[in-house]
């Protein structure tokens, strides 16, 4: 295989339910090493997405690869390459923790047995208990555990920190970042943004099925305006005329406002009067995901998640 194809590359992926688009064209690659975050709320195609790269669905058009295999043409090669962590984890209720990553291990081809034990201990799981005596955190952690012990070169995850308290969130965000180092590739679907602000390198924003948005958080961010609040001494600055400037208030010594793009122009004028102090702020990835998805919009009841 040539080291330059992706690890993940969906190509005019669309899948449609009857008249409903649940994904409309999708192009989108993931490369070595990276950890991308697909965002977006129910039924903006997340889930779609991701099940048409396990080769769980057949696409109405265009293709998903992994690692240039066809998922749903070649499933059984691409997942020799892959693990998956779902949402919603069901395990057998009358085996042990131990037992059943001791089957999923050896269902998935061989796993890392000293990584395991450190995943056991850092995600503070007792592997004795029987199945059906877990909670959802402890049924997540048999999942996030069963995932990262194959080391396979590819994990891809599905609101994988859904249960798990704030304490293992953290852990589970160590996790990705070592195995980031180790050269695994990571394709995360959330709708927790400071999850995804935490580990990933990109973000993919989805919206009814379709690919509004995609990039660094570095460039989503320079597409949205910055808040910049600064005050003044005597007569206010000429703000007239820059551009990207929008939203001006002015009023006793304060000015607040947003700025798009470059903020140079802007900052030229400021320090052309007496400006004695000035901040600006960047969007947090919450204020830019709520920038995609204006409350007032509907969402097709029917759009599969």
């Amino acid at each position: 295989m040539p080291s330059d194809v992706p690890v993940v590359r969906f190509v005019d992926t669309s899948k449609h339910f009857g008249d409903v688009v649940a994904l409309d064209s999708l192009n989108l690659e993931v490369g070595k090493g990276e950890i991308v975050g697909l965002l977006g709320p129910n039924g903006a195609g997340k889930t779609t997405t991701l099940r048409a790269l396990l080769g769980l669905l057949k696409p109405t058009s265009g293709r998903a690869e992994i690692f240039g295999l066809d998922a749903w043409r070649e499933p059984v090669e691409a997942h020799r390459k892959l693990a998956y962590i779902p949402g919603e984890f069901a395990v057998w209720p009358q085996l042990s923790g131990g037992q059943i990553l001791d089957l999923l291990g050896a269902v998935s081809g061989g796993y890392d047995a000293a990584y395991r034990d450190e995943l056991v201990e850092r995600f503070n799981f007792d592997p004795s208990k029987k199945g059906r005596s877990y909670s959802k955190g402890n049924r997540q952690k048999v999942a996030v555990i069963a995932s990262l012990m194959t080391r396979a070169p590819l994990l891809v995850m599905d609101e994988p920190t859904s249960g798990l308290d704030p304490l293992m969130e953290a852990t589970f965000q160590d996790c990705l970042r070592e195995a980031k180092a180790r050269g695994q590739t990571i394709l995360l679907s959330s709708h927790i943004l400071s999850e995804v602000e935490a580990v990933c390198d990109r973000v993919a924003v989805l919206r009814q099925g379709v690919l509004v948005e995609h990039g660094t958080l570095e460039d989503i961010r320079h597409l949205h305006a910055h808040t910049v609040e600064a005050t003044y001494e005597g007569e206010p600055p000429e703000l007239t005329g820059i551009p990207g400037v929008e939203d001006v208030y002015v009023r006793d010594g304060v000015i607040r406002l947003q700025v798009t793009g470059s903020t140079d122009p802007l900052l030229k004028a400021l320090a052309a009067a007496h400006v004695p102090s000035i901040q600006m702020r960047e969007p947090s990835l919450e204020e830019l995901f709520h920038a995609f998805y204006d409350e007032s919009d509907d969402v097709p009841a029917g759009a599969a998640g």
